[in-house]
């Protein structure tokens, strides 16, 4: 017997109760668990702890009842990563008095547990207790070994109610009973519990064979009720689904399988939820069009014709289109040349992604189906759910080709960037099938579970971002960039779609209002800052609405019609406020070590301007602005290249021995990052410690090197876009960049000086005035108006 208080190794177990007298095999994976099981030997105690919460993994002595069974280790059986079985056999009950350690295994200090005997009540109970278990279990012979072997009631408790099939906290009831009477009789009364579940389990065992035997004749009833139908006429859905299906031209398997359905259907009653399950896959069977095609047109120029009438501009994207029909119409639908091709459309919002896939449907005669996308995360909505799943239904390309009712459609994939991953599957992952010129002629959806062809579905797909994209996924894709507008395209767009569609859902008359160049250009410029013209279009409406007053109340001539109404920078004023977005130049400060760089973000291009201060100090940098690891990387490449070059840029090399230097990037709301603003910080510390101002009219993109050097960057077309609509004149671009200048409109080419930049020397000369000026108490703060603030600004 332990003397009281004695420290012994704890192993608390999150299932499972150890009652005294019955040696107990314990199966232990916890990491602590594990460790002591690895320090205790044949021979050894420990205390064995039930765990009030099972979920816990760290419990303290508060989540261990207080009542341990102290046990000594007779086996134990190493299985690896498995974990290590323990044999253990229990003796006695112990109270745990405090925990003395936890790491690397638990440790408790514990005293024998004081049980009261019970006396002649309590043997009287216990030969109770033997004859009625002789009684419930004659047959038993395990169980009457441990009758005849046991005499003492407290242990006959303890080893009839761990013999018993019950749960946890019935049996931890027991263990924390110290009183042996008591104990005793919990123990029958889980017994009479025990046989009061075994009569009832007996009972509606006979009640289910009486029902089988009731099945059975209701089974032929319905055999003959159909014959009785089929006698009166009855059953004709059935019966108009098997003609269709015996009508439909389908492959050798899927006809297998309908055949096979049907005489299942025939075998199940017209009320069983097994026959509605039945019906209801066969009709997604006989809705899909196995062999229909839609009559689509191959005239290249009707579809170049729909491309020019619905989009202005977009020449490029019109031309990759073109030329992918032309494909399709030399190769032959059905040929492997035809399916070589999945399209995707890449580019900000509102630039007409998705209209240009209708303009395409619509020219080639093809029924549109549009998938959406944008915030999946089950691959079942690709693939579907499985049959066996009560509410089962095909994935959304197989209720598209049902809606589509032809094989060849144009479907749609819009939002392809926004698909998430969840617990249920990743969705990408489930696109690779889909989109694979190889493997979607035999796509297997998980409810049809049967080949299906897309391989004649011109598929389009849309996206803002593809760096969310797998490279799997992207390697199938064929990339066309669907990039910004200029201002002029812009006011085309305006004229010629957004205007007429915008007076319509205002209620009045397409040529009822006029709008000039000079105000659709005054509200692109004041108004908007995007990439499309998806707010253009908003705030054409809000102008609409806005007169349609002055429509309303507008005379009407001798044939009744209204004098059309000229908008004015009145109105402008009047719909839609101030200004809200002003000339980047125009807000800059005359103070040197400012700097505009130029950004790409996923709905386009814009400015990041860079501002740089010095202060006295002991060469301390500091990098503000909600910068990436990146950025921050390049001011300091930055600044230990002028540093390095200080006598070639007229820096006094002490500089920082005297002086702390401030790097603050605005709109610090927005996170940035990326290294082509490399170019932009260095421009602006050079001019921070030359005292030469950057000109007014240069922005400036590129990636700097340690030794000066001046690397290339992507998203030149954006950048310049950003450029040429916040008024720059003059851009400054890595040398390897400047074949990317072609991708630029030729009206936008025109109104800018393009500087090709090998080397930080060149970038300087072209960026910085000649002459120094007095540097006062800093420079002044530019403010930086944003197009919109939302999402990450990638510089």
């Amino acid at each position: 017997m332990s003397h009281p208080e004695t420290p012994l190794p704890l192993l608390p177990l999150r299932h499972g109760v150890v009652l005294p007298g019955r040696v107990t095999t314990i199966p232990v994976g916890r990491p602590r668990s594990r460790a002591l099981a690895d320090a205790l030997r044949p021979g050894d105690r420990v205390l064995l702890a039930v765990q009030r919460d099972p979920s816990q993994e760290d419990p303290s002595l508060a989540d261990l009842h207080p009542i341990a069974t102290l046990a000594r280790v007779s086996d134990k059986t190493d299985r690896g990563s498995r974990g290590v079985i323990l044999v253990v056999d229990p003796t006695s009950r112990y109270r745990l008095v405090s925990l003395l350690q936890t790491v690397p295994y638990w440790t408790a200090r514990a005293e024998l547990a004081e049980e009261t005997s019970g006396g002649d009540e309590a043997q009287i109970l216990a030969t109770a207790l033997r004859e009625h278990l002789r009684e419930l279990a004659p047959g038993d012979s395990q169980l009457h070994e441990l009758l005849r072997e046991t005499r003492d009631p407290a242990v006959l408790a303890d080893r009839v109610a761990a013999w018993m099939d019950t749960d946890d906290a019935k049996k931890t009831e027991v263990l924390l009973q110290l009183d042996v009477t008591a104990r005793l009789r919990r123990v029958a009364e889980l017994i009479n519990e025990a046989r009061a579940k075994a009569e009832l389990r007996s009972k509606i065992d006979g009640e289910v064979r009486k029902e089988l035997g009731k099945h059975q004749k209701e089974a032929m009833l319905r055999q003959q009720l159909r014959a009785i139908q089929k006698e009166l006429g009855e059953g004709e859905d059935k019966d108009e689904l098997r003609e269709k299906l015996d009508a439909m031209e389908l492959p050798e398997e899927v006809r297998e399988v309908v055949d096979r359905e049907l005489r299942r259907l025939d075998q199940v009653g017209p009320n069983q939820a097994e026959g509605n399950v039945i019906r209801t896959y066969l009709q997604w069977i006989a809705d899909l069009p196995w062999a229909d095609r839609a009559p689509a047109s191959s005239d290249i120029d009707a579809v170049a014709q729909k491309l020019e009438e619905d989009h202005y501009g977009l020449d490029d994207v019109k031309r990759r289109i073109l030329e992918h029909m032309a494909v399709l119409k030399l190769s032959g639908a059905s040929s492997n040349a035809a399916r070589g091709t999945i399209l995707c459309l890449v580019g900000p919002p509102g630039v007409g992604k998705t209209s240009l896939a209708q303009s395409v449907a619509a020219a080639t005669g093809r029924p549109l189906q549009r998938v959406s996308l944008g915030g999946v995360r089950d691959e079942a909505e690709i693939r579907g759910h499985r049959r066996t799943y009560i509410g089962a239904l095909p994935g959304r390309l197989i209720a598209a080709m049902r809606k589509a009712k032809v094989k060849n459609p144009v479907i749609v994939l819009d939002e392809i960037d926004k698909m998430g991953r969840g617990w249920q599957g990743d969705p990408e992952a489930a696109l690779l099938e889909v989109l694979d010129p190889e493997q979607n002629k035999n796509f297997t959806d998980h409810y049809m579970e049967l080949p299906f062809d897309l391989s004649e579905v011109l598929f389009i797909a849309t996206a803002n971002d593809l760096s969310t994209l797998s490279a799997p996924l992207r390697d199938r894709l064929e990339i066309i960039e669907v990039t910004g507008y200029t201002a002029e395209e812009k006011v085309q767009i305006a004229h010629r779609h957004l205007v007429p569609q915008q007076l319509v859902k205002a209620g009045m008359p397409e040529k009822s209002v006029l709008f000039a160049d000079e105000i659709l250009a005054a509200i692109v410029r004041d108004y908007t800052r995007e990439a499309g013209v998806r707010q253009l279009a908003r705030e054409i409406q809000k102008v609409a609405r806005s007169v349609a007053l002055d429509v309303a109340r507008a005379k009407t001539d001798e044939h009744g019609e209204r004098e059309a109404v000229t908008v004015s920078p009145e109105h402008l004023k009047k719909s839609l406020g101030k200004p809200r977005f002003l000339s980047e130049m125009a807000e800059r400060g005359n103070a040197p070590g400012i700097a505009a760089g130029l950004a790409w973000t996923p709905v386009g291009g814009d400015i990041l301007y860079i501002e740089t201060t010095k202060m006295p100090g002991k060469g301390r940098l500091e990098i503000t602005g909600q910068l990436g690891d990146v950025m921050k990387e390049s001011a300091r490449a930055a600044l230990a290249y002028l540093r390095s070059r200080a006598d070639e840029y007229g820096v006094d090399p002490e500089f920082l021995d005297k002086h702390d230097l401030h790097i603050h990037v605005p709109a610090g709301a927005i996170p940035k990052d990326g290294p082509s603003a490399g170019v932009t910080m260095f421009t602006a510390l050079a001019s921070l410690l030359t005292g030469r101002r950057v000109r007014s009219d240069v922005a400036m993109t590129g990636e700097a090197t340690l030794r000066g050097r001046v690397l290339p960057i992507g998203g030149v077309k954006s950048k310049v876009l950003a450029a040429h609509r916040a008024g720059f004149k003059r851009v400054i671009l890595p040398k390897l960049n400047e074949r990317d200048i072609d991708d630029v409109p030729e009206s936008v080419r025109g109104e800018l000086e393009f500087v090709i930049a090998e080397e930080m020397r060149e970038v300087l000369a072209a960026a910085l005035e000649p002459d120094p000026v007095a540097i006062d108490a800093g420079p002044t703060t530019p403010s930086t108006p944003k197009g919109g603030g939302e999402g990450a600004v990638i510089a």
